[in-house]
């Protein structure tokens, strides 16, 4: 038995291409503050393919979780047209609902619910009869490891047993695309890849996934394809592979003794320094963007040593997506305005 044969009865026809199954043009949101008019959505076109993972990137306040709440009819759309599984948001908003599953990031189970109990209402919630949904939600634990804790009440359960449930729940009445909002927020990185896995399962079986994150290497390991969002507007879009290719040159990454004045002396050093053409901090480690690192990264040691720091590692590293945000906008999307600064511009 497979995820794509439990036999849920949506009431509509399935029979559309295998184009995009998520579809936007020129999607726009605006909201009104005390300041005036804010446009969170600037004409955003979206094209998702069936059947793949999509990610969908970008720093706080970029316009993201808009976009999202609006694909899953959560805000009315402000303008433009959206299509999810061949269905129009803004006209048929019901209908899109019946297509698709939400994950959010705050989950949607019932603490003192079981983990089976959850799945069987959620199913029949959504019109499955109880022998279906009972087999459904079988299946279900039993792909998502959740078996061993099926009877147990959810709020015993562990932060990566919860979210696997939180995937269950979105996928118990077989959507055709699963909405994921940052799925593996707070869980440890072993509970992390464990979850990514499962998700790669959900795809196998032909499971379409849009897939918001802030975890670059997330969205790195995942997904088919990823379009970045800043500023309400999409930057830039392409598979992780083409993305990175796009940056030209090298990071190379040092990681200094913590002593005070350290990074003060190694940041003012290195901004004078002619191979550095862009540098990061991250509390004592600097990542520094050059043309080629195998020329910079002798002289980069020589002019810390003519300072006085010390540095515990170095690395050179290959471009990231974080670096391809960076190229586009002179800024790091990695922890955005939480930690990482920018040191020179």
């Amino acid at each position: 038995m497979t995820l794509g044969d439990q036999g849920f009865d949506t009431g509509f026809d399935t029979g559309f291409d295998t184009g995009a199954i998520i579809s936007t043009r020129d999607l726009r949101k605006s909201f009104t503050t005390k300041g005036g008019e804010v446009e969170a959505v600037r004409g955003v076109s979206i094209d998702v393919a069936r059947g793949e993972i999509f990610g969908f990137l970008g720093p706080n306040g970029a316009g993201k979780t808009t976009t999202l709440r609006m694909l899953t009819t959560l805000l009315p759309i402000g303008g433009g047209t959206a299509t999810v599984a061949g269905v129009d948001v803004a006209r048929r908003p019901q209908e899109v609902r019946k297509r698709i599953g939400y994950v959010s990031q705050l989950g949607g189970a019932d603490d003192l619910a079981t983990g089976r109990e959850n799945l069987i209402l959620q199913g029949r919630l959504y019109g499955g009869e109880r022998s279906t949904v009972t087999r459904r939600a079988e299946l279900l634990m039993e792909i998502l490891d959740l078996t061993e804790f099926a009877d147990r009440r959810v709020r015993t359960y562990s932060g990566g047993q919860r979210r696997r449930l939180d995937v269950a729940l979105g996928i118990v009445h077989e959507p055709e695309v699963l909405f994921l909002d940052e799925p593996s927020t707070g869980l440890d990185p072993q509970n992390r890849a464990n979850l990514w896995e499962h998700v790669r399962n959900l795809r196998s079986h032909g499971t379409t996934i849009f897939l918001t994150t802030h975890y670059l290497e997330e969205a790195d390991a995942l997904c088919d394809r990823i379009m970045i969002m800043d500023h309400g507007r999409i930057v830039v879009e392409g598979t992780p592979r083409e993305l990175k290719q796009q940056v030209e040159g090298d990071s190379v990454i040092l990681s200094l003794h913590e002593v005070d004045g350290a990074l003060e002396r190694a940041t003012t050093a290195l901004g004078l320094e002619p191979h550095v053409r862009k540098m990061t901090s991250d509390g004592f480690d600097l990542r520094l963007y050059v043309e080629d690192g195998s020329v910079a990264l002798p002289a980069l040691l020589r002019t810390l040593d003519a300072v006085e720091v010390a540095i515990r590692s170095v690395s050179l590293s290959e471009p990231t997506l974080d670096d391809v945000f960076l190229a586009r906008t002179g800024r790091s999307l990695r922890d955005a305005g939480a930690g990482r600064q920018e040191v020179r511009a």
